[in-house]
Formats: C-alpha cells, sequence, structure tokens
C-alpha cells in the first residue's frame, strides 16, 4: 500500500483498533500453477489471475509479532486451494471512506481527493482442524453474539449439526509477516482546509462523510 509519511498509522494500539472495528476483510490471493483447477475456466481462464474472498476475520495481537488473523472460507470456495498451499494471501480492512471536495478548502486551486482508513495484513495461513477449527466458528459467534439475549453458542447446537457444519468450511489462521495502517485524513493540509473539510462532511447525509468528520476533527484536536 502507497502510504505517504504523513499518513502513516504506526502505533500497534491503532492498528489493533482499526482491525477490530472494521473486522469484515477482503482476503486476497494469487493461485500458483496447478491452483485453481476446479474453478470454472469461463470466468477465470488465467490461474495467475487474483482471487478474493469477504470474510470476518478474529485479530490476536498477542499471538506473533504482528498478530495473528483468524477466520474461515466455505469448503466449496475455490480459494481453499491457496489456504491448503499456503499461498500467501492479503487481508485488507477498510474503514470509514469519504470525497473530499476541494471547494472545502480556503486555499485554492486544489483537487478532489478522497479521504479514508486502511490496514493491510500480509502471512502465509494454516488450515486449522478439529478442535481448532470448532474453536474458530464458537469465537466467532461470541465476539458477534455479545450482548445478545440469549446469544447463539456453537455449544448449544446438536452435534451432529456441528460436525456437518465444520464438514462445509475450512478454518485457518494466518500469524501477519507484514502490517501497515493508513489514514488519510488531510493531514498535509493546513488547519483551515481541514477545518473546512471538517464542516463540508458534516452537512453530507451519507453517514461514512460523517465517521471521517469525526476523526477527522479527533486527528485536529
Amino acid at each position: 500500500m502507497y502510504i505517504p509519511a504523513a499518513f502513516a498509522v504506526d502505533d500497534p494500539a491503532d492498528l489493533t483498533r482499526l482491525i477490530q472495528q472494521n473486522a469484515f476483510a477482503t482476503l486476497v490471493s494469487i493461485a500458483a500453477d496447478g491452483l485453481m483447477a476446479n474453478y470454472p475456466t469461463a470466468n477465470y481462464p488465467v490461474a495467475s489471475y487474483p482471487m478474493a474472498s469477504h470474510v470476518p476475520l478474529l485479530y490476536r495481537p498477542e499471538q506473533g509479532p504482528h498478530g495473528t488473523l483468524v477466520g474461515h472460507l466455505a469448503r466449496p470456495n475455490p480459494q481453499v486451494e491457496a489456504l491448503i498451499a499456503g499461498t500467501p494471501m492479503l487481508a485488507i480492512f477498510s474503514g470509514p471512506h469519504a470525497y473530499i471536495s476541494p471547494g472545502w478548502y480556503q486555499a485554492a486551486p486544489a483537487v478532489p481527493t478522497w479521504n479514508y482508513l486502511a490496514v493491510h495484513a500480509c502471512g502465509r495461513p494454516r488450515v486449522l482442524e478439529g478442535e481448532a477449527a470448532a474453536e474458530t466458528v464458537a469465537e466467532l459467534a461470541a465476539v458477534y453474539e455479545a450482548g445478545r439475549a440469549p446469544p447463539w453458542r456453537l455449544a448449544d447446537q446438536p452435534p451432529a449439526f456441528i460436525a456437518g457444519m465444520l464438514r462445509g468450511i475450512v478454518a485457518f489462521e494466518m500469524p501477519i509477516d507484514r502490517l501497515e495502517g493508513k489514514a488519510k485524513l488531510n493531514q498535509n493540509r493546513s488547519l483551515a482546509d481541514r477545518e473546512g473539510a471538517v464542516r463540508g462532511l458534516r452537512a453530507e447525509t451519507d453517514p461514512g462523510a460523517h465517521a471521517v468528520a469525526d476523526l477527522m476533527a479527533a486527528s485536529i484536536g
């Protein structure tokens, strides 16, 4: 990811928060020759094309130098072949984003831009089986069922149902080799321009614009 110095997010606590608040990730891989043999060739005629899946991922910041991601894919998903092969993958976590009009700036001329938050995590996945796979499903459910009454729990389901569900997925963990974050919030503009952009965003009807305005206001202090 291209990250000018002004937009870099280096604090591990900030990276952890960004991932946990935007945990629905895009998981990207490029298949090596021989993989994706079962993928419809009419749609993907070239084996080296990238593939992506959209999945919630758990982040364990204490597990490894940069943390570890944990999740699962549906077993029929052709990207499972890349999981099994340990192919390097990229997980993209996208935060709030919004268009920024140059008309909101005090300085002129200026160009339109887009403000956003994003974290990229790269690593080689490892397939989890048996109890480790069940624990992954149970932990994911516990995170998203928190506060519900009563919460859905894997342990409460019939054993035959659990066994069938686990046969239908491939769980994995991905120790992170490289973790980088970007918060593009007009830090390279003057205070007057940033305040003007915040006012412009707050006048928009898009909730994403309001979220970016809040982030920009917090960064201004």
